[in-house]
């Protein structure tokens, strides 16, 4: 326990998440006041912004003519007195009590001749009840630093900035000398400075230019641990591998006409693949019948023909006396990939037994649908999570797809592929949504990628416009009813299926009730959402594909998987409220025929969400969903992708892939992981590396990697 810390003190930091000096070590400032050069209150100018660090002198509370709650309180510092308004936020009465130092960080505007600031951002850095008195030495000497680290204090753990830095200090100092698992080669090959003086840099900096040097260091180091994680795991992988060498071969995809279901597969297909579609299928035939079993992600825009190239690897393993399984995330994702890939094989139906695994098909059917894979007569099936259940067994299952990859954990599609009796099966993951490629390092690092750069020839185009102002929206309506007047469909998206009191968005029921008596008055209009009994979804697509049903208003569940060449145009409300690869994804369902088409994206605008803009604005002007992946990175950071990763101690706390710098390091230590497992595959002789990776592994993970 450090001296600091009381056993208050140690209850309010595990609130906060920090369990352990590693913990608070790696709990990093997210800005520096540089008290050299910090703003004086006298020296502030209208209009410009600035960081005031100043002690709250009085505090007042008053309610608007609206009857929202307004905080008027008055800050200073030795030069002089600056006003703070908080507009309905009242818990900043008890945040900011008279006596707290604050740093506040905003706009500059003036009132009645005084400055001001509205809703600064506010980093407290001494609240009123810490106790100078008793204060040990290292706080008070924090005082004169000249470089003041601003931590992310927490009001509701009770944790001031001041104090996590207190804590800091303290276990820097009882630390000493940091043993540091990176050579002295690569360190000066990287140019990384050691771990010891980055640590020390990073909390308190003596200059401004020492934080740099310091952040890169740990940054990396946060790098090589992930990359060494997966590394190990694919070594291990390859070092437990049961591998089925499939009978497939290059000549199929070169459109040798063998007689092979592969070749029989392609042939019959009514369009040639492209060659981004047959680069990839050479690559992944050389997996199936190679000696370690396929371990790859496939990356492909919206429309690039992924279903296409997965089929064919599933076919390979049914040629050559196995079973295929494809995995994806929702009932409804499950019944279109059925119903496409049905579609697909066209006369081979009647040679490639295909069955649908849902948590709906129950019963004698799933008896008789769990007895087929047993004994092998099926020979694909296209499955949720159902997949997973102890009861699903195969007779032989040789090839996995999952798609949305993003949505199901390491520890599933291990799962899936342990269930295959006489070896490993081929693992093909897939994903719509364009991944960056650092981003595509971390989350799935222990995957090879293939990409489908290329759109087959003859797609429509797509013009997509933004209309914020509600006024502009008729023109979305005018586009709608003139491509149904000649003789095309239209999707209209909302994002709920039923009114939410929470969420301002319209909801697909009313919205239909809506249109058909208004804008779409005397149009065949139907509605699709995933609340819906299987047989009545089924029924209003098959009417939206052959024209019964023009405009079908439906939610989210038409994102992927729905291919009607005849919808020309799609309309989606509330746009703001997705997100840009979601936007992506649903306005590739239209565009899928020869015919010119179009998306409107209606909502947001002035006095809005300024990135939900942005976000918006970047959809209207780019059709290409990896360009919108890397915007999609800038403006929200990596959150939203490291999400799909299984969160563990493993999360970045320093590293961000929106910076061009760390996206460098991450290619570094992507190179030096592999150059140290190539050398050394179980870290024997890099026991420190080895005990410190250990640190962020579960004890399952841990037995894999280091004891398979």
């Amino acid at each position: 326990m450090l001296n600091t810390v009381s056993d208050r003190k140690a209850e309010q930091l595990a609130n906060f998440g920090v369990e352990t000096v590693l913990q608070l070590l790696t709990t990093f400032p997210r800005r520096y006041i540089d008290r050299t050069q910090q703003a004086d209150v006298s020296g502030l100018e209208v209009g410009a912004p600035a960081a005031v660090l100043a002690e709250v002198v009085r505090v007042r509370t008053r309610r608007a003519r609206n009857g929202k709650t307004v905080v008027d309180i008055t800050v200073r510092d030795d030069t002089g007195t600056l006003n703070i308004v908080f507009f309905n936020q009242p818990w900043r009465r008890h945040q900011l009590r008279e006596g707290t130092e604050a740093i506040f960080w905003g706009k500059v505007g003036e009132y009645r001749q005084e400055r001001q600031m509205v809703n600064p951002v506010v980093d407290v850095v001494a609240g009123v009840d810490d106790d100078d008195a008793d204060e040990p030495e290292i706080g008070r000497a924090r005082r004169t630093l000249r470089i003041l680290p601003v931590y992310p204090a927490s009001a509701k753990a009770g944790l001031t900035s001041w104090e996590l830095g207190t804590f800091v200090d303290e276990a820097l100092d009882r630390a000493g000398e940091m043993l540091d698992p990176v050579s002295d080669e690569w360190r000066t090959t990287l140019d990384l400075i050691d771990r010891t003086t980055a640590f020390t840099n990073i909390h308190r900096p003596a200059t401004s230019d020492q934080e740099a040097p310091a952040r890169k260091r740990l940054v990396f180091d946060e790098f090589l641990r992930l990359q060494l994680k997966l590394v190990l795991r694919r070594r291990a992988f390859e070092d437990n591998a049961r591998a089925l060498r499939h009978q497939v071969s290059p000549l199929e995809v070169a459109g040798a006409k063998d007689g092979t279901l592969v070749a029989r597969f392609l042939e019959g297909l009514p369009y040639a693949l492209t060659t981004a579609q047959r680069q990839a299928l050479a690559v992944i035939v050389a997996d199936l019948a190679g000696p370690f079993p396929m371990h790859r992600l496939l990356q492909g825009d919206v429309g690039s023909g992924k279903t296409v190239v997965a089929l064919a690897a599933l076919l390979g393993a049914v040629q050559s006396g196995h079973q295929g399984a494809l995995m994806v995330p929702t009932e409804v994702l499950a019944e279109q990939h059925a119903t496409a890939v049905r579609a697909m094989l066209g006369p081979l139906v009647d040679e490639v037994r295909i069955e649908l695994l849902t948590s709906r098909v129950k019963g004698k059917a799933r008896t008789a649908l769990l007895e087929g894979l047993a004994n092998g007569d099926v020979d694909i099936v296209v499955g949720t999570h159902a997949l997973l259940s102890e009861g699903v067994t195969f007779q032989s299952l040789g090839a996995v797809v999952i798609d949305e990859q993003h949505r199901f954990g390491v520890e599933q599609r291990a799962t899936l592929r342990d269930k295959g009796e006489e070896g490993d099966p081929d693992l093909l993951v897939m994903t719509a949504t364009p991944i960056p490629r650092t981003a595509a390092m971390v989350i799935f690092g222990d995957l090879d990628e293939t990409i489908l750069n290329e759109m087959p020839p003859g797609r429509a185009p797509i013009t997509t416009t933004w209309l914020p102002n509600p006024g502009d929206e008729f023109q979305a309506w005018e586009r709608v009813r003139s491509e149904v007047a000649a003789g095309n469909r239209a999707f209209v998206v909302c994002p709920l299926v039923s009114d939410s009191p929470k969420v301002e968005a319209r909801s697909a029921t009313e919205e239909l009730e809506r249109l058909s008596a208004d804008q779409l008055k005397g149009l065949a209009v139907g509605l699709l959402h995933g609340q819906m009994a299987p047989a009545a979804r089924e029924g209003v697509m098959a009417a939206f594909r052959t024209g019964e049903v023009q405009v079908l208003v439906a939610t989210t569940v038409i994102e992927v998987g729905v291919d009607v060449p005849e919808a020309t145009v799609m309309v989606i409300e509330s746009a703001d409220r997705f997100g840009m690869a979601q936007l992506h994804q649903l306005r590739g369902r239209v565009g899928r025929g020869t015919s010119p088409s179009w998306c409107f994206l209606l909502g947001a605008g002035s006095g809005e969400d300024g990135v939900a803009n942005e976000r918006l604005a970047a959809v209207a002007a780019s059709n290409d969903g990896f360009a919108l992946a890397e915007e999609d990175l800038r403006l929200r950071g990596e959150g939203t992708l490291l999400g799909a990763r299984q969160k563990g101690q493993t999360d970045l706390r320093l590293a961000s892939l929106s910076e061009a710098g760390d996206r460098i390091l991450l290619t570094q230590a992507r190179r030096v992981a592999e150059a140290i497992v190539n050398d050394d595959p179980k870290l024997e002789a890099h026991e420190q590396l080895a005990d410190e990776i250990r640190l962020f592994l579960t004890d399952d993970e841990e037995e894999y990697l280091f004891r398979s």
